[in-house]
């Protein structure tokens, strides 16, 4: 028979028991404050610190039932609340919509840029017959018309390179116009 041989948990006897709570006990009444000042120095929520510390000393249990040894309670507590706190940082923490509005967020939509652009390609539209003729033409295609450089180039008789020249140059004629240069 394939048996597998795993390694059995240590037993935990009433008399390790009683030493683990007497070991937690002092740990607990030498250390905790402290260790509460800690975490609230470095997460700024009483509440969460509170509950760290608890995680801390639950984690300690565990390990010494585990058969874990400690020589140094403080070092030991400190490192766990340390590692526990950089979970704690590293967790995604979701931001409600209402908790936003509540402290005063309040959602806007800036569209002057898109008016100002609107207004300017108006503006632009009757400068485009001051254009040499073949570039007014791709311009019009261009942006007028919403036609692919391929498709202008069908419809030119010219190469797809040169009609994208041509709607370079136009624009910067344009701009050129349109600044009043």
């Amino acid at each position: 028979m394939g048996q597998t041989s795993t390694k059995a948990p240590p037993i935990v006897t009433k008399r390790k028991t009683h030493k683990i709570q007497g070991e937690i006990t002092m740990a607990c009444d030498n250390y905790e404050r402290a260790l509460i000042r800690r975490a609230l120095y470095k997460t700024n929520d009483y509440e969460m610190s509170k509950d760290l510390v608890q995680t801390t000393f639950l984690k300690t249990i565990q390990y010494l039932r585990k058969g874990g040894r400690i020589d140094m309670m403080r070092s030991f507590l400190s490192h766990i609340l340390n590692a526990l706190i950089v979970d704690e940082y590293r967790k995604k923490k979701p931001v409600s919509l209402d908790a936003l509005l509540e402290n005063g967020f309040e959602p806007g939509f800036d569209d002057s840029k898109s008016t100002e652009n609107i207004i300017d390609g108006e503006q632009i539209i009757f400068l485009i017959p001051q254009l040499p003729r073949k570039y007014a033409e791709v311009i019009q295609m261009r942006y007028l018309k919403s036609l692919s450089l391929k498709e202008m180039a069908l419809l030119t008789g010219q190469s797809e390179n040169t009609v994208a020249v041509q709607v370079h140059r136009g624009l910067v004629k344009l701009r050129k116009l349109y600044i009043g240069e």
